[in-house]
């Protein structure tokens, strides 16, 4: 099946020369692997039960999102124990040490990747009970 994208130059070229330095045959495959791995890492955040221990990072465009983002912190208070800000020029990285319930802690990490202006989330899992 072929499809088209919207991708932005930059990300093409840095992707472009990722997937040739692996040495994959095409750009299609690397794009095949990139869904994989997609779909495996939201396959096993769905699939986690009980309470978790995990690290959530993710980075935004901080004038475009600060208050949203200090709004969902505060409505997730019940599962981040500590949060940590640095600031990379317009930008920021924060990072979540959560614990508890695996649903409560899926829902957060959903609720992060809505917002426009955050550019990745990345979940670590650490303990699952």
């Amino acid at each position: 099946m072929r499809t088209s994208f919207n991708i932005p130059d930059d990300l093409l070229s840095e992707f472009d020369e990722t997937w040739q330095a692996e040495g994959l045959d095409s750009r299609s495959r690397g794009v095949r692997e990139a869904m994989q791995e997609y779909i495996e890492v939201h396959t096993r955040l769905e699939d986690i039960e009980g309470d978790v221990v995990v690290i959530i990072a993710f980075d935004y465009e901080h004038e475009a999102v600060i208050e949203e983002i200090h709004d969902v912190q505060h409505q997730f208070q019940d599962v981040i124990t500590t949060t940590n800000h640095i600031h990379e020029g317009e930008w920021c990285l924060e990072t979540l040490f959560c614990s508890g319930p695996a649903p409560r802690v899926r829902d957060l990490t959903y609720r992060l990747r809505d917002f426009d202006a955050v550019s990745r989330v990345k979940l670590m899992l650490l303990a699952e009970h």
